[in-house]
């Protein structure tokens, strides 16, 4: 049950979410991030779509997430023209161990829809 649920929360989000394991295979991509890449990438590498400058980066957040349970989160990237910032979340299991990494979209533009308009 708590899978399915999970599996709601990321397919409802209107951010792109790319999930991936410790060697940057992509295990899931939410709708939203498979409209932004204009493909499913699940099952490819993620460094095999960018350049060496970003994946020595992708290397470096890693270790990073692997040196401490508070290393969790980095800020990798703003995208002014769409006014949003993206960040690198590592991934944990029960234990504190890192098992992965997903990419988070945060958009910062003012919500136009009405409060509670349903």
């Amino acid at each position: 049950m708590i899978e399915q649920l999970l599996k709601s929360i990321l397919d409802g989000d209107r951010a792109p979410i790319v999930v991936c394991d410790l060697q940057s295979t992509v295990v899931y991509m939410n709708a939203s991030a498979i409209l932004r890449y204009k493909r499913d990438l699940t099952g490819q590498n993620l460094k095999d779509c960018h350049p060496a400058e970003a994946c020595e980066k992708i290397d470096r957040v890693l270790n990073w997430f692997s040196q401490s349970h508070n290393n969790n989160i980095v800020y990798t990237y703003r995208n002014d023209t769409e006014n949003k910032d993206v960040y690198m979340v590592a991934l944990r299991d029960e234990n504190g161990a890192l098992i992965g990494y997903y990419e988070k979209h945060e958009y910062r533009n003012r919500e136009t829809a009405k409060l509670y308009d349903i």
